[in-house]
């Protein structure tokens, strides 16, 4: 199974914001959307970061309620990971369990095209062991 086979299922929308939104909007935007991270892009679209419900409370811990009218380009990670489509689950699986974040942007010739969590990862991975569970049942059954 690979990224596209999650994007097939899940769709390709991508909530972004700009960077200089405040933290208060990011926030808005992840609550209203109930995801947990935004792609913070500049000029045409480009990705210039990413900030993830974890940037906000560690922002927010170190500099308490005043934090959330900084601009987001202060708080977001600037080095985003990046897949394409035709990466496996395993492979995904790999980088973000190594690199130790849960959002991963889609990139397809030089454009974003979606994005996959380690939630869509896990629900696939999970599909997969249940299809090869089910074909092992079937294979001893009729053995």
């Amino acid at each position: 199974m690979t990224v596209n086979d999650i994007l097939r299922h899940k769709g390709n929308q991508v909530i972004t914001i700009e960077p200089t939104a405040t933290l208060a909007a990011a926030v808005r935007r992840l609550a209203q959307h109930r995801i947990g991270a935004l792609l913070v892009t500049g000029a045409e679209h480009r990705i210039v970061g990413i900030i993830s419900e974890r940037d906000i409370v560690r922002v927010l811990d170190e500099k308490g309620p005043a934090a959330l009218g900084a601009p987001v380009a202060e708080v977001m990670t600037r080095r985003v990971v990046t897949c394409d489509r035709n990466e496996t689950i395993a492979e995904i699986m790999e980088r973000i369990t190594s690199g130790r974040f849960r959002h991963v942007p889609v990139i397809e010739h030089g454009r974003l095209v979606g994005i996959v969590s380690i939630g869509d990862v896990v629900k696939a991975r999970l599909g997969e062991l249940e299809h090869e569970q089910n074909a092992l049942r079937e294979y001893i059954r009729t053995a």
